[in-house]
Order: C-alpha cells, then sequence, then structure tokens
C-alpha cells in the first residue's frame, strides 16, 4: 500500500518563451500597488533589468529595487530587505534572479508581516498565513525555487545553512520563461544545471518521497541529462534552455514534496563555511553520495540512468554505470572538482558534523553518520587534487 501523503502546489506556473510579459497582469490580479523587485548585483550588471523595469514603467506601476542580495542568502540580507520593505510600504514582491533572491524574497515575505528575524522561523509550521504576496521569475535554471515552498538562509552567527518551509511562503505566480536565462555563461549554466539535477535525484530517492514526486522528478533528469550539454555550449540553442528550463522547475517540484538528502546536507556545510557556490558544490559531490547510497538505491539508480539514455546488463551495472555517467557529464560541461574550493582537510571533521545535523539527513536513503560523512569528503578531496 502507498502511503498516505499530500501533495500540495499553491504556485501558479505561467510557462514559455517570452512570458515574462505577462507580469503585468499578475501584477494586477494581486492590486500590487507599492512592488519591491528583490534581486542581486550581477542581475543588475547583466542588463536583464532593463526588460522587467520596461514592462512595470509601461504599466504604470509604482516600485523600488532592493538589489543586495549575496549568493548563499544571509540572515541580515531577509532582514533588511524585509526592514526596507516594510518602510516603504511595499504591499508586493517580484523575485527576480537565481535561488538567492527567491529564497531570500520568501523569508522577508514572512518578516514584514510578523516580525521578529528569520531565524525564527527555522523548520515548518512556525509561520502564519500573513505574508506579503509573491512573484518569483527565475533567470537560471537551477534551483526550481519559483516553485518551491522553502527557503535556504545563512545563519551568520552560528555560520550554519538552514531551511525555512510552509506552504504559505510560496509564490502567488511564478513566470518561467527559458529566454531570460539566454545570457547565462557556460560555468554557470554548468552548475545550475547539475544542482537542478541534484534536486530531481533527490527528490525521486529520498526515503520520504511519493509517487508524484518520483514521478516528476525521474521525468526531470530526462530533460535536463538530455539539454544540459546543448545549453553550456552553445547558450544562444533555445530548444536546450528550454528543456533545461522545465527541467529544473519539474526538480523544484519534485523535491519541494519529497526533499533533498546527502548531496544537499554536505553541498550546504560547504556554503557555510566557504560561501562555496551551491550548484558547484553538489556537481562535485553527487556522484560520491550516489556511490555510497547504491546498496539502497540499486533499482531507482537504475532507471536514473535509462532516464539518460545509459544501459547495463542488469541494474547494479547499469546504475554503476549511470554514476560514472554523472561524474563524466560534469567534467565534460567544465565543472572544476573539489581543490578549486580552496577548502582545507583540517575542516572535514566540523563540515562532516554540520552535515550530520542538517535538516534533511534523516532523508538519505541510506543511513548516514559523521564518519561517513568524513569519508566522504576525504575521498573526493583525494580524487580531485
Amino acid at each position: 500500500m502507498i502511503e498516505k501523503f499530500d501533495f500540495v502546489l499553491p504556485t501558479k506556473i505561467r510557462y514559455g518563451a517570452g512570458s515574462l510579459k505577462l507580469l503585468g497582469d499578475e501584477l494586477k490580479k494581486l492590486d500590487a500597488r507599492k512592488i519591491m523587485i528583490i534581486t542581486d548585483k550581477g542581475i543588475m550588471k547583466s542588463g536583464l533589468m532593463d526588460r522587467l523595469t520596461d514592462l512595470l514603467n509601461d504599466g504604470g506601476f509604482d516600485y523600488l529595487i532592493f538589489d543586495d542580495i549575496e549568493p548563499n542568502p544571509k540572515d541580515y540580507n531577509v532582514e533588511k530587505c524585509a526592514n526596507e520593505a516594510r518602510d516603504n510600504k511595499v504591499d508586493t514582491f517580484v523575485a527576480f534572479g537565481g535561488g538567492s533572491p527567491m529564497d531570500a524574497a520568501k523569508g522577508a515575505s514572512v518578516l514584514v508581516k510578523q516580525g521578529g528575524r528569520i531565524k525564527d522561523y527555522q523548520g515548518k509550521d512556525k509561520i502564519g498565513e500573513n505574508c506579503i504576496p509573491l512573484i518569483t521569475i527565475p533567470t537560471t535554471a537551477g534551483t526550481g525555487s519559483e516553485v518551491t515552498f522553502s527557503s535556504v538562509i545563512t545563519d551568520t552567527e552560528k555560520n550554519f545553512k538552514f531551511t525555512v518551509k510552509s506552504p504559505h511562503i510560496a509564490a502567488k505566480t511564478a513566470i518561467v520563461d527559458p529566454e531570460l536565462t539566454l545570457s547565462v555563461p557556460p560555468l554557470i549554466t554548468a552548475s545550475t544545471g547539475i544542482d537542478a539535477l541534484t534536486h530531481a535525484i533527490e527528490g525521486y530517492t529520498a526515503n520520504c518521497t511519493e509517487p508524484i514526486a518520483e514521478a516528476i522528478g525521474l521525468y526531470a533528469v530526462e530533460y535536463i541529462s538530455s539539454n544540459i550539454l546543448g545549453a553550456v555550449k552553445n547558450g544562444n540553442d533555445l530548444q536546450s534552455r528550454d528543456g533545461m528550463m522545465i527541467g529544473s522547475l519539474m526538480g523544484g517540484l519534485s523535491f519541494s514534496h519529497s526533499d533533498v538528502a546527502s548531496v544537499h546536507c554536505m553541498a550546504e556545510a560547504l556554503g557555510s563555511m566557504y560561501d562555496a557556490p551551491h550548484g558547484l558544490c553538489n556537481s562535485i559531490l553527487l556522484p560520491y553520495v550516489m556511490e555510497y547510497n547504491l546498496p539502497e538505491c540499486e533499482f531507482k539508480y537504475a532507471r536514473i540512468a535509462r532516464a539518460m539514455g545509459i544501459k547495463g546488463h542488469n541494474d547494479r551495472e547499469t546504475a554503476e554505470n549511470g554514476i560514472e555517467y554523472i561524474r563524466k557529464l560534469s567534467n565534460d560541461i567544465g565543472l572544476p572538482g573539489l581543490s578549486s574550493l580552496q577548502i582545507s582537510p583540517d575542516d572535514f571533521d566540523e563540515l562532516a558534523e554540520m552535515s550530520v545535523k542538517n535538516g534533511s539527513n534523516q532523508s538519505n536513503p541510506r543511513s548516514i553518520d559523521k564518519n561517513a560523512y568524513r569519508k566522504l569528503f576525504i575521498k573526493a578531496y583525494e580524487d580531485m587534487r
């Protein structure tokens, strides 16, 4: 029998090339009077912001821009954003960019109305319904944050990433336009793409998953693996960008209704300690965690491999071939190894401790403790030297 589960999708998705132009209609439906665009410095330099503000100016909307969001968004980014929104009587948020602006916007949407500090809301079921309405517009194909109802924030006092999760912080509408990713550089395309692949794989294999999340995750694997090389090698290939964007979105749907697992536990530890790029950390660690999980995931990893077009004589061989393909894929798309992060082996014990304390540790399909995490960090480090 299938165990009982809930599947909640509070976000309307408006998908397709050119869909950015639908923003005005969605703002009118929310009766938006004072809008805050939440983004980062990279977006401001890219020229993409002009496309957004032109639409708002043409529609006669009153807006301001908050661009003080860092990669791996910090608690003080979220709290400053909320304070400025409150001071300016903002009633609607538009998050424009990658996962960092979207996660920060979700956190700030709580604080504007419910007060306190963002770490007060760590975990689940601590958030009331009264949040600032949010529209998300992703400009990378990676995080899936546009459709998730979780937000990962760095506690700068404890130097630790934590998650805030509630359907109340989900976007009212996600406008997902693959044309916005055409200008993303190859390295970012590659790292965000493997981030999306990790979401799909962990959403499919986490021990708390359910059939709908499994189906979406497995199909996301197919989209991402079929299009990532094309998107990296030729950024103007809209068909590949389209496949990556829908794969990323589906990966987000999968893990938000399941969970991530040990790849993310380790990647978030590296992000907390070194402020390392999240997608790059995932790309380095994914095959190592898959090798560790293989005894408990042979059948599912074989299905993942087949979704990527990889074959073998039996499930075990197929799964092993799939893991090796993922390892090779990261090399083929130009992602560097663990040594590029300049981490010290002296930190492996603390990184392992942070990983085991991560809220998603219990979702890993194979039980994993601090010692196992330490060994995985060591193996990844030694292989990349």
